[in-house]
């Protein structure tokens, strides 16, 4: 660090009276003007000699060097802190590290510590770069002596911990939990819109910590919780190599967990991994043996959890540094830090289908415009705003003029008013002047649906609303591009009028008066003119059956090589095989209508009059057999067997019978089809890991087990056994009966 500067006496003569805290204060004060400043956590840290007047208050010789650490109030909590106060650790391990600083004077939001001697570790051998074997041997060393810090030393442990010292699966859990309780929830009103844009859920840590395994018993102990470069110091005189400094973070617990933040902080390259690891145990031998026990098995999951808490303040801190004025190399410079923290978090968070580069460009983008007035980039946003689509003419309930406070209200959405579904990122805002809630689309980049789809949405749903049918579905107000080129639509909302407040599905079936208005809306759907939609559709009056198949055939056909390969594993057929064995199967002609085409409970809003349901996110629909959009909901939803005759009935009731002759003969092949697409695409899913995240593709593969042995029977092919038990164990797990919220009926060879 080399010699810190003479500075002239800072106090002076202090006036009859005056208490030493307001000369300690003045000392502090003067340190911001003239100390050597480097950052911590939480703490601005500076280093200068004492005065003569501060030394003789301190009881120590004038002109030593001090640091006098100062509370940053703006730096964000993104650490997990067991004591809040440092200065009684400090006091703790003066026994046992006596070369640790020492606090000297403690104040209100500043301490002042006895300053070490010597360079940091970081100055000398940067981050990735290895680490002298005598060196790491020392610092091996150090940590297995705070072991020996006894734990009637150390304050008092909150009332969330462990009652058991030796609680190893207990101590990680806790951790899990602090780290939702101390970083994520304090920080998600701020950052909780953006997590959710990238794919992170709000219940990410809960769930980590209930995925914590059994592991090894090991005593707990004093861990520093922070060894990175920049905190060990290498002494001048090499008595000892190394000290410990900033202890703030220190905890009391599992010592794996000190080993494993330390081999992700340290940055050590991958070949001396192994030999960092063997030389902690070879010096926990000789002072805690037991504090070895399962090395082999557990360090992993410590690694893990570090890796996986990381995401919060990595991303968080890549938002932050896009200042009031940036350029294209800030951001980028951020975009490249939160797909690093992302891919780092991603397998022991189980995040599935990261965003793109550009997604992450624009979400982050998207949250500093959202922030108020800024300079360079954020400028030309504003003054450009966005390109509309000249396809979809201005609505008349929603100006061209507000569209830009739209946007601008998008990245400040909270994370509870952002939905990630399998295609489109959604999110509720309000707009000036606007006296109803909107929904802003947009196309995911790597929405991994294998299913087709074949209409305009936004052409759909202007065809509902010009129609005027009694058809309660989302108005589209606007349509264009935004900064990156990016394609957005903008929706009425259709979730309770308190936005706070998620909306309501149907996910465990519908109730009596809700399956009536159900009927009654895909029934209205019949009067819909959509010549204009799929002008060639009437061309193809009768053949929307043999359609249906050979699009499920394609679908078949084009699955990645691995889905291919498990799915003739499993018993199921190949493209060509299944299109034999569909083609034994008719049905009647019926006049076709616009169909919804993904009727599932997570797009069906919950609404408190006489139409009872909103349907919404109609990107999958089609013209076709009036029936298969009935069935197919039914096959997506738990649907009892009198709810199921209920919809039936009204259904046959309430249309002409050109749209429903036979159905009694024909609705089962439709749902035979529907069985056997779910084998493939669940399969699909489970391979490639595609859109787990959404609600209605989870339920759906937990229960893939049952959908798979429906599929092959009713395929008439006999179920074949996995060579493989883990895989086959894995299916057995999933369907364990939490699947869609029922035990399916048989399926049965169609009629």
């Amino acid at each position: 660090m080399g010699a810190p500067p003479v500075l002239p006496p800072l106090l002076g003569e202090r006036p009859p009276g005056e208490l030493p805290d307001a000369a300690f204060r003045a000392f502090v004060e003067n340190a911001e003007r003239w100390g050597q400043a480097s950052n911590g956590h939480h703490n601005q840290n500076y280093v200068l000699p004492l005065t003569e007047d501060a030394a003789r208050l301190m009881g120590r010789e004038a002109g030593r060097s001090v640091t006098v650490r100062i509370r940053r109030a703006e730096a964000l909590p993104v650490v997990i802190r067991t004591w809040e106060n440092e200065a009684e650790i400090l006091g703790a391990v003066k026994g046992i590290l006596p070369h640790a600083p020492q606090c000297l004077v403690e104040g209100d939001g500043f301490a002042i510590h006895s300053y070490v001697e010597g360079v940091p570790l970081s100055s000398v051998c940067g981050n990735g770069k290895p680490v002298d074997t005598l060196l790491m041997k020392a610092l091996a060393g150090l940590l297995a002596q705070m072991t020996q810090v006894r734990r009637e030393a150390l304050p008092p442990l909150p009332d969330v911990w462990p009652r058991n010292d030796k609680d190893s699966q207990g101590f990680l859990q806790t951790l899990a939990r602090l780290a939702d309780r101390q970083i994520r929830q304090p920080n998600w009103p701020e950052f909780g819109g953006l997590f959710a844009a990238l794919g992170i859920p709000e219940d990410a840590l809960i769930r980590l910590a209930e995925r914590v395994p059994a592991m090894a018993r090991r005593p707990y102990s004093l861990l520093h919780a922070d060894l990175h470069r920049d905190n060990l110091i290498m002494s001048y005189d090499g008595d000892p190599p190394l000290i410990c400094v900033d202890w703030e973070l220190a905890t009391y617990g599992d010592p794996l967990h000190d080993l494993a933040t330390h081999l992700v902080r340290m940055q050590y390259p991958s070949h001396q991994r192994g030999e960092v690891i063997d030389a902690w145990a070879e010096a926990m031998e000789r002072i805690r043996p037991a504090a070895v026990n399962g090395l082999a098995n557990d360090l992993r999951h410590y690694i893990d959890f570090e890796r996986a808490q990381s995401v919060y303040p990595d991303v968080m801190r890549a938002a932050q540094s896009l200042g009031e004025s940036f350029d294209q190399k800030t951001l980028d410079e951020a975009t490249a830090a939160v797909r690093k923290a992302l891919e780092v978090a991603k397998a022991p968070l189980r995040l599935r289908g990261l965003p793109s580069k550009a997604e992450i460009e624009r979400a982050l983008f998207r949250w500093r415009v959202s922030r108020g007035e800024a300079k360079g980039l954020m400028s030309s946003f504003t003054s450009i705003g966005w390109e509309p689509d000249k396809r979809l003419p201005e609505h008349p309930e929603f100006p061209t003029s507000v569209v830009g406070g739209a946007l601008l209200a998008e990245g400040a959405a909270p994370a509870g008013r952002v939905f990630k579904g399998t295609a489109h990122l959604n999110s509720v805002v309000r707009v000036p002047g606007v006296d109803f809630p909107v929904v802003v689309r947009r196309k995911l980049a790597k929405a991994c649906r294998r299913e087709r789809s074949f209409l305009s949405e936004h052409a759909v749903l202007r065809a509902i609303e010009e129609s005027k049918v009694a058809v309660a579905a989302p108005r589209v107000l606007a349509l264009g591009e935004s900064y990156g080129k990016e394609r957005f639509a903008i929706h009425t909302y259709e979730g309770p009028s308190d936005i706070e407040q998620p909306p309501n599905h149907p996910v465990y079936g519908l109730l009596p008066h809700e399956a009536d208005r159900l009927v009654d809306q895909l029934c209205a759907l019949t009067d819909v003119d959509y010549t204009q939609l799929d002008p060639v559709a009437e061309e193809g009056e009768g053949s929307f059956h043999p359609w249906l198949s050979e699009q499920l055939v394609a679908l078949v056909r084009d699955l990645p090589k691995e889905s291919q390969q498990l799915a003739r594993l499993l018993g199921l057929p190949d493209a060509s095989r299944l299109r034999q064995i569909l083609s034994r199967h008719k049905v009647s002609h019926r006049k076709r209508s616009l169909l919804h085409g993904d009727l599932n409970p997570w797009n069906l809003v919950r609404r408190d009059d006489h139409l009872a349901l909103t349907i919404i996110d109609w990107e999958m629909s089609l013209v076709g057999d009036p029936l298969y959009d009935l069935v197919r909901h039914m096959h997506l939803t738990p649907t009892r067997s009198e709810i199921r005759d209920r919809m039936f009935r009204r259904w046959e009731e309430r249309l002409p019978p050109e749209f429903t002759q036979n159905w009694r003969q024909d609705w089962r092949v439709y749902r035979w089809i529907e069985i056997v697409r779910s084998a493939y695409v669940d399969l699909d899913r489970l391979v490639t890991g595609a859109s787990l995240d959404a609600p209605n593709v989870r339920r759906a593969v937990d229960s893939y087990a049952m959908t798979l042995a429906s599929a092959t029977g009713s395929l008439g092919l006999p179920a074949r056994p996995t060579a493989n038990p883990y895989l086959a164990s894995a299916l057995r797990v999933g369907g364990s009966g939490r699947g869609r919220g029922r035990r399916p009926e048989p399926a049965g060879r169609p009629a």
